[in-house]
């Protein structure tokens, strides 16, 4: 096992959790553990700090505060290749009540990227949390970065929940730059059989072509020139689309990343408000999302 702190007794779904995040940890070609000692918290901040390119006078994260974080029982872990650290994960704990956790950053370095390193620091999130009598994992991503939604909605079968507008307000790196800071909040049911498969290595799978051909109507989508195009979104079943590579168009036109920011809020978000669920991402770039039916 990669070192997971067995503090409740074992039972069958969190044997198969364990033993899910260890081999996905095997696959991924690293080992992960717990992080708590201040030289290992400090490499975390490092490598956050490498990731979003903030510069050491605005890190994410601090080492005290991850400290602080983990004396209070709270997740902090990382992942090693060969001794160098190349991902981490820390979360902390909601409201009693709820019996869940909120997973606040999660990065791996980019030569490491393709080998499914992030995937292995989830579940073994997962696994961690399940061993305390958690049964749900939220935390947010921004929903124009296809990847990272693919990577939640597909591949971890995470529910979007909640659309946050500029939820951090300004972030100072260079990967958000001066884009409004627009999440997703995602839910990740830790014993659902959607997730449970998904950690089995069977992904949420969604057609939008498919759902188009049925009748789906496309309530945004990309103009030749890059732009985003506003469509319809009166069928019971809409799908939304997202820019290739926003954070590259950040960077070569700010003000198109802006537009499609705003386009994204008003039609995604404005879904989900009315109540409309996210039924899984194409990784082409579509959420396929079913309306709620109307008396």
């Amino acid at each position: 096992m990669t070192d997971l702190i067995r503090d409740r007794r074992e039972s069958p779904p969190v044997d198969a959790a364990s033993a899910a995040a260890e081999a996905a940890a095997h696959a991924a070609g690293v080992g992960i553990r717990p992080l708590d000692a201040v030289g290992e918290l400090e490499a975390v901040r490092r490598l956050y700090e490498h990731i979003w390119r903030t510069g050491e006078n605005n890190p994410p994260v601090t080492a005290d505060l991850l400290r602080a974080m983990t004396k209070a029982g709270s997740y902090v872990s990382g992942a090693f290749d060969d001794g160098e650290l190349v991902g981490a994960c820390f979360g902390f704990f909601s409201p009693p009540a709820r019996e869940a956790l909120h997973s606040h950053i999660a990065g791996v370095l980019a030569h490491v990227q393709g080998r499914n390193v992030g995937f292995a620091l989830k579940l073994h999130q997962r696994a961690w949390a399940m061993l305390r009598g958690v049964g749900e994992i939220c935390w947010t991503y921004d929903p124009l970065v296809r990847r990272n939604a693919y990577f939640n909605i597909a591949k971890l079968a995470a529910d979007p929940a909640e659309y946050l507008a500029n939820f951090y307000g300004p972030m100072d790196d260079d990967i958000n730059r001066s884009d409004a800071t627009d999440r997703v909040l995602v839910r990740w049911r830790l014993e659902a059989p959607e997730v449970k498969a998904a950690c089995d290595g069977g992904p949420r799978t969604t057609d939008a072509g498919a759902a188009r051909a049925a009748g789906a109507s496309v309530a945004l989508s990309a103009s030749a020139a890059g732009g985003p195009v506003a469509g319809r979104a009166d069928a019971r079943t809409v799908i939304v689309g997202v820019p290739g590579d926003v954070e590259a168009l950040r960077a070569s036109d700010p003000a198109c990343a802006a537009e499609w920011r705003a386009a994204v809020r008003e039609v995604l978000g404005g879904l989900i408000a009315d109540g409309a669920r996210v039924r899984g991402f194409d990784r082409t770039g579509w959420y396929v999302l079913d309306r709620r039916e109307t008396e």
